[in-house]
């Protein structure tokens, strides 16, 4: 086996388009090395940081936000299981703020557009007189602020 795969191999392994592991490598989020020829060679290892970025990108993470974290693992190894445990533990409270952002946001939603009324004058969400201002900008009953 060949510890080190093309772009295109990663693109067929970690099903992301070797356009969007360009984008990744550009942000710093993956690094190759170049053949004498140019072309792109990935240790394996970068299946594992692939992989990652999508789920963090799916739980609505920034790019910013994953390269720093990936910037915490070691470059000159294979993460161990404690490398990505520690990543997880430094991680689960801005996790745990977002579940509970976004289990507010369904219940609020899901209460209003339940209804049926589609009325401002009676919706919970209603800001009548902008009396949340004092709170400042932004969806401040929707976000749960």
């Amino acid at each position: 086996m060949d510890p080190e795969l093309t772009i295109g191999a990663l693109s067929a392994r970690s099903g992301v388009a070797s356009s969007a592991l360009r984008f990744y490598e550009a942000r710093g989020l993956i690094q190759a090395t170049r053949t004498t020829a140019g072309q792109r060679r990935y240790p394996r290892s970068t299946l594992r940081r692939v992989a990652f970025v999508r789920v963090a990108q799916q739980v609505g993470l920034s790019l910013t936000e994953i390269r720093q974290a990936l910037a915490s693992l070691p470059e000159s190894r294979t993460p161990t299981a404690e490398d990505w445990r520690m990543l997880a533990t430094s991680w689960r409270p801005r996790l745990d703020r977002r579940i509970a952002l976004l289990q507010g946001l369904r219940d609020r939603l899901d209460t209003c557009i339940g209804c049926g009324c589609l009325s401002l004058g009676l919706c919970q969400l209603a800001n009548p007189d902008d009396v949340a201002a004092h709170r400042g900008p932004g969806p401040q009953y929707i976000a749960g602020r």
